[in-house]
């Protein structure tokens, strides 16, 4: 019997719609600039190839809900995303089997410190700061499902205001392209969940908002800042 030095943490896991099943996380990516006209409003050229970043897997928010307003930022922005989870694994995938890797997928928001971000790249520093932090992945419920999706409405609400209204059709990089161009990076693993970028629209919040990410077929997300 293995003897810890102190008790492990907690497996952290995401529910999956329908089921009492639990989907543990094992990695957490995110795509950056992932939608041209977000791109572009963040000043960045929409054809750049992918890059990608990760948040911790205990910073996942598992259903959403009550979050607090991090430290270090006077500047918290809401980026509503379309979640990957990953049912297998590999290195090097081709793009005609990344959908066999696939388990479902689930609404997300990558939450960002956006005035440390912008920080850290006008120093030419890493911006980890401004995206890997407490309670910084809120992810929905995960549907099942091997399909890719390559279409489908996406949007983000603020006290019921829209804020982000997209397609993912409007992805520079699809579903496959995500998991195939990430696997010659990092070898993919069962657990793995992957951001995959945001339609423009980003923005502040601040304590009180209520916010809400819908994405056709999946399981809405609800999260208030606290």
């Amino acid at each position: 019997m293995v003897q810890y030095a102190f008790a492990p943490a907690p497996q952290p896991c995401l529910t999956v719609a329908g089921t009492d099943a639990l989907f543990p996380v094992r990695r957490i990516w995110c795509v950056g600039r992932n939608y041209g006209a977000h791109a572009r409003e963040m000043g960045h050229d929409d054809r750049e190839p992918p890059f990608f970043f990760s948040k911790q897997p205990d910073m996942v928010v598992p259903g959403g809900g009550t979050i607090g307003y991090p430290t270090l930022t006077e500047n918290l922005h809401h980026e509503a995303e379309l979640v990957v989870a990953l049912k297998d694994g590999g290195e090097n995938v081709p793009v005609d089997s990344a959908a066999s890797l696939i388990f479902g997928y689930a609404a997300g928001i990558d939450m960002t410190r956006r005035d440390l971000q912008k920080q850290m790249q006008a120093k030419g520093k890493p911006w980890e700061i401004g995206k890997s932090f407490e309670q910084s992945a809120p992810v929905g419920a995960i549907t099942p499902s091997s399909a890719l999706m390559t279409a489908g409405a996406i949007r983000l609400t603020v006290n019921g205001e829209t804020r982000q209204d997209g397609d993912l059709s409007d992805m520079i990089w699809n579903v496959a392209e995500i998991i195939a161009r990430l696997s010659a990076q990092v070898a993919l693993a069962a657990g793995d969940i992957i951001f995959t970028g945001t339609p423009e629209g980003v923005g502040a919040v601040v304590r009180g908002d209520r916010l809400r990410v819908e994405i056709d077929g999946l399981t809405p997300l609800d999260v208030t800042i606290a």
